[in-house]
């Protein structure tokens, strides 16, 4: 049982993000008006992505170095319970539903840069 997500999970999360921020940049950036949205857009998920690797720095700096490491393998932590607010998930559910709605978007993000893209070079 944990309430602490594995390390794996937060890469795949900033790997997510910055998967957005590429496609949209790939799929808008023709149009200069354009441009100017993108890069407030791209400075709010800075942020998203740039606090919580703050707090883990902060963490990792301010850790007990003579405590004993509780590192778990993915296989491991996968298979166990998540604790949440709302009661116990499987771990592998818990990762799930954190990541689908990232992913969805990143994808999505995905989607249109290529129709965009397929459409300008008149290949739709």
């Amino acid at each position: 049982m944990s309430d602490k997500l594995h390390p794996y999970v937060y890469v795949a999360i900033v790997g997510l993000g910055l998967w957005y921020v590429v496609s949209a940049w790939a799929g808008f950036v023709a149009e200069d008006d354009i441009a100017y949205l993108l890069a407030v857009v791209n400075g709010l998920f800075f942020i998203a992505i740039a606090i919580p690797c703050a707090l883990w720095l902060a963490w990792w700096k301010s850790r007990d170095l003579h405590a004993p490491r509780q590192q778990s393998r993915f296989r491991d932590w996968v298979s166990g319970n998540f604790r949440t607010g709302q009661g116990d998930l499987k771990a592998s559910s818990a990762a799930i539903q954190i990541l689908l709605p990232i992913a969805a978007v990143a994808f999505g993000m995905t989607a249109f840069a290529v129709i965009t893209r397929a459409i300008e070079f008149g290949l739709i």
